[in-house]
């Protein structure tokens, strides 16, 4: 019987399984997708690799007039995917092979509970543990549409041989955001429909209308307070319905693509025969990640019903703490404190603490410090006119309680606000470092106010 049994090969589940075998525990892995799981081979990293080429187009198309001439300058869609498949293609083998190396016994297969202490796998083969780390990240939002199966889904999207002309991202979250502006750079037709009326919600609306805007000039449709009704499929055409109230559209794409949401990937797991309670939310977790229904399994990442954001570096946190928890029979509870959340488009949005919605609930001496730095020497240089911050500021202690910015390496910039956040530094002490410069970290002291 192993010590532990990880479910899940992916930031959490690797997090979890190295620390537990650095301390002589007898550990296994499963996953029923190659090792990596979804920030390295589905997510994060690959969606980078190829939105540099949409940075490389949109950078030089701002310095049109500024003495750089674009020219021919396009993406090659077929020769950046594989250079993305470069990437992805070697992780696997290098995750597996590090665990093994570490003495972690890695299985593969769909993986289901027997019962209490016992999994069993597609191939019938039971693996017993004394403990078990529920990992298994999300999946798309099921959709209450006719056809919903039709709709492509963002793995599918990062694996497209060729891009279609017209494309249809159905929902209004960071997925369609990313993957249209990246769409959009590479001559594609793009059209974004959301159900609400806010776009990216959990973003400060303030900098969302700025992005929009954006968005809109770059050729990005965007409708909001609009629903897929219907997909119908006519040989390499999709007719798309929507609903806008009680009116409805028809319309033509050659891809139709699933950015409504995310939800835990549990229901495989059969967890009412090892007595977990889980729902769409994922595992029902005390703080510390132990199950509330069954002692001996704990959760982390996207499978655990927990308040935080869907982050990888969420995720990592996570598994860290449920390792240590259980190594040290502990009920640490993760700290979340100063991790920023960001949305990678051109330019990149990007939030860390509180909204100002949140703040003015929280403070009693709340400053709002907002600056457009649209016409700021960092942005002015490389031609971006889409960049404003808002650094919510509690004015009793000098404390940084929140920050939302919007515009070129912003996510960079956003560090030393997660970094402020998680230490407690002031905004005095922000102000006191020295930067480099020009740089866009030598901005910090002059958008505290």
């Amino acid at each position: 019987m192993k010590d532990l049994i990880v479910i899940g090969a992916g930031t959490a589940g690797m997090t979890a399984a190295r620390k537990c075998a650095a301390a002589d525990w007898d550990v296994a892995m499963v996953d029923e997708r190659p090792y990596g799981g979804t920030c390295a081979l589905r997510g994060c990293d690959p969606k980078k690799i190829l939105r540099r080429a949409a940075e490389i187009v949109d950078a030089a198309r701002l310095m049109r007039g500024k003495g750089v001439d674009e020219g021919s300058l396009s993406i090659d869609w077929a020769e950046l995917m594989a250079h993305k498949r470069d990437w992805t293609e070697r992780m696997p083998e290098q995750v597996e092979s590090g665990l093994e190396t570490m003495g972690v016994k890695t299985l593969h297969g769909r993986a289901r509970f027997r019962d209490a202490q016992t999994l069993e796998l597609e191939d019938g083969s039971h693996h017993q543990a004394r403990r078990f780390l529920i990992a298994t990240g999300a999946k798309p939002r099921p959709l209450d549409v006719p056809s919903a199966g039709l709709l492509l889904d963002s793995t599918g999207f990062l694996d497209l041989e060729a891009l279609p002309r017209r494309i249809l991202f159905a929902g209004g979250g960071y997925i369609s955001f990313e993957f249209a502006h990246l769409a959009a750079r590479a001559g594609a037709e793009v059209t974004i429909i959301n159900r609400g009326d806010r776009v990216l919600k959990a973003f400060d609306p303030d900098l969302v209308d700025l992005l929009v805007e954006r968005s809109r000039a770059v050729g990005i449709g965007i409708e909001t307070g609009t629903e897929l009704a219907e997909i119908q499929r006519s040989g390499e055409v999709f007719r798309v319905t929507t609903r806008r109230g009680e009116t409805e559209t028809q319309a033509d794409y050659d891809l139709v693509v699933h950015g409504a949401g995310r939800v835990a990937a549990v229901d495989h797991l059969d967890l009412e025969a090892a007595g977990v309670a889980a729902d769409a939310a994922g595992v029902a977790v005390r703080p510390d990640l132990r199950s509330t229904s069954c002692d001996h399994v704990w959760a982390a990442g996207d499978a655990a019903a927990t308040e935080a954001r869907p982050l990888t570096p969420v995720a990592a946190i996570e598994g860290k703490v449920a390792a240590s928890n259980m190594l040290k029979e502990r009920e640490t509870v993760p700290d979340y404190t100063g991790i920023p959340s960001a949305v990678f488009t051109i330019p990149e949005l990007v939030r860390v603490g509180l909204s100002e919605a949140e703040a003015r609930e929280q403070v009693d001496n709340l400053r709002v410090a907002y600056s457009d730095t649209s016409g700021w020497f960092s942005n002015l240089r490389v031609g971006e006119t889409c960049a404003a911050a808002k650094i919510l500021i509690d004015e009793d202690s000098d404390r940084i309680v929140g920050a939302h910015l919007v515009g070129p390496e912003y996510a960079e910039l956003a560090n030393f606000f997660g970094l402020s956040l998680k230490v407690g530094l002031t905004t005095r002490d922000l102000k006191a470092v020295t930067s480099a410069y020009p740089t866009v970290g030598s901005d910090l002291g002059s958008l505290l106010g």
